[in-house]
């Protein structure tokens, strides 16, 4: 048997590029060390081009007479345009090059082999992908990218491929190939393809140029194996049947019922098998047997440092068995685990770095990152005096960092440092820093609470390191209002909805009692004015009462 490395290759092999084959192709054909398949899937070029990618290879790049050749053998009971590698990125067509300015999905322009149709289209609005069809005796037919063809042609290449396996008279071999078509006819085979020869049932994994009979390797399609694949413990694998079966002697792969099975006698919880003249129990693959010589216990798979190899993987164990999968800020690209742009997201409140797995939030000038929220920035100024941060629509809209308070001058808005230590926030001692404050103890006591100061139980003298004291982180007590500054064109109203109500309250009323006083003074003027035009009326009466008498 090869060694786990090589070995791994083929599970490689087998589960990236054949055993999860997300579409199945229709026809397939291998020649040398490439392998070509046809898929009938009503799709536009770029997913068809993904669809190749994703299973290892890429769309057909019909480079010479003989992959030209292959398209009769692929494409020879299809009808219908296919997909082929052969695409316009940018620009205009070249009609005096060979490839006519186009380009292979393999990213070069190298082909021996040219199959334009005729009248091709040369301006800049042209089609920019290609097809072929049996109808058209497969020329390069320009088409637009983003319509539907009847499918698409794969390519796919390999090193190390195995020839066929001889056959004696009355037999025959079948073969399953990694990409997911197979057939009797083959003469060259990719690594990880399935050979089964009947009537033997005899299963064989192709490796290295090399045909390894099962059971092979547990890891890889259950060594081959009909039911399950274990390691005994000198670490060969084997087949094991479910009860009342046995391995058939002839291929050592399949189960064939048994009138008295040896092993039902056991008890096994998983299976047994023949170790010489007797039978022993045994387990599955990703378990142990346990002390009781019958029962299973799962091991962890992944203090095997050979697990998940690949860079920026991770081993992950599971009942029986383990997952490869990627480090937290990674993700699967096809078979690589690549970094993920966290930044795209934009989680940082101001600018945002990307680091290999994560990312890191940074601020812009007169701020710092938040200790309590990395993502967020908060207003820092580390001195005893600095600008205030004004808003760039309002400039009467200014903000301090906390444990500052602003100052209005001829020249600016300032922001000052606040002397807590003045407030008598600390039970003893008190350190003033920018933007805070730091308490302390005297020796013989604790602090508590980051400021208050309790007496040791047993009198103890503590030092803090701080002339005597016992020193402080800075207490989580807010120093002056912390009021987030609002958007830059938003101004805060500086009266309450109570506030704004009582205002109009007070006016009307206001304005009932002037309206009240004025039409009071009015009224009270012109009764006096009536009283005294009476009064003038009476002594103008009596005045000529008198000049009648006295003429009399």
């Amino acid at each position: 048997m090869k060694d786990l490395t090589g070995l791994f290759v083929v599970v490689v092999l087998v589960f990236l590029s054949g055993g999860t084959v997300e579409t199945v192709p229709d026809s397939g054909y291998c020649i040398v060390n490439q392998c070509f398949t046809v898929v009938q899937d009503p799709i536009d070029f770029t997913t068809a081009r993904d669809q190749c990618r994703g299973q290892g290879g890429h769309l057909m790049t019909v480079r010479s007479s003989v992959s030209h050749d292959v398209l009769y053998i692929l494409l020879g009971n299809f009808t219908g345009q296919f997909w082929i590698g052969l695409h316009l990125l940018t620009g205009c067509p070249d009609a005096a090059a060979g490839l006519k300015g186009f380009q292979w999905v393999t990213k070069d322009n190298e082909s021996d082999f040219f199959n334009w149709a005729p009248g091709f289209d040369s301006s800049c609005s042209s089609h920019r992908c290609v097809s072929v069809s049996k109808e058209s005796d497969f020329k390069w037919t320009q088409e637009p990218c983003g319509e539907q063809a009847a499918g698409f042609l794969c390519e796919f290449s390999f090193s190390e491929p195995c020839k066929s396996l001889a056959v004696t008279e009355g037999e025959t071999v079948s073969y399953m190939t990694p990409m997911g078509f197979g057939g009797e006819d083959m003469l060259s085979l990719p690594p990880g393809s399935i050979a089964t020869r009947m009537p033997s049932e005899s299963k064989y994994l192709c490796f290295s140029e090399q045909w390894l009979q099962a059971p092979w390797n547990c890891e890889i399609l259950e060594g081959g194996c009909e039911h399950k694949c274990v390691e005994n413990p000198k670490e060969a694998p084997s087949c094991y049947c479910p009860a009342g079966q046995s391995v058939n002697p002839a291929n050592n792969v399949t189960c064939d019922v048994v009138p008295d099975d040896p092993c039902a006698a056991l008890g096994c919880e998983h299976a047994c098998y023949k170790d010489g003249d007797s039978h022993v129990c045994i387990c599955d693959h990703g378990f142990k047997l346990a002390a009781d010589g019958r029962s299973c216990v799962d091991f962890n798979d992944c203090t095997d440092q050979r697990q998940c190899p690949g860079e920026n993987f991770r081993c992950i164990n599971t009942v029986g068995g383990f997952q490869c999968v990627c480090k937290e800020g990674y993700s699967l690209s096809g078979s690589l685990c690549v970094d993920q742009d966290e930044c795209a997201s934009a989680p940082c409140e101001h600018m945002c770095d990307n680091t290999p797995g994560s990312y890191k939030c940074s601020c812009y000038d007169g701020h710092i990152v938040d200790p309590k929220s990395p993502n967020k920035c908060k207003l820092h100024c580390g001195e005893e005096e600095c600008d205030a941060q004004c808003d760039p629509n309002d400039v009467f809209q200014c903000y301090c960092p906390d444990g500052y308070v602003k100052e209005e001058r001829d020249e600016g808005a300032f922001c000052i440092d606040i002397d807590e230590c003045s407030f008598f926030y600390c039970d003893q001692g008190c350190v003033n820093t920018f933007g805070s404050y730091v308490c302390s103890c005297n020796p013989g006591f604790t602090l508590v609470g980051e400021y208050r100061c309790v007496k040791d139980d047993k009198g103890t003298v503590t030092d803090g390191g701080m002339g005597g004291k016992t020193a402080a982180t800075t207490p989580d007590i807010p120093t002056t209002p912390s009021i987030p500054p609002p958007d830059p064109t938003r101004q805060p109203s500086g009266v309450t909805v109570g506030g704004l109500v009582g205002i109009i309250v007070c006016t009307v009323f206001f304005i009932v009692l002037i309206v009240f006083l004025a039409h009071h003074f009015l009224n009270r003027g012109g009764k006096m004015e009536s009283a005294g035009a009476l009064k003038a009326h009476e002594d103008e009466g009596h005045s000529l009462h008198r000049v009648t008498s006295d003429t009399s």
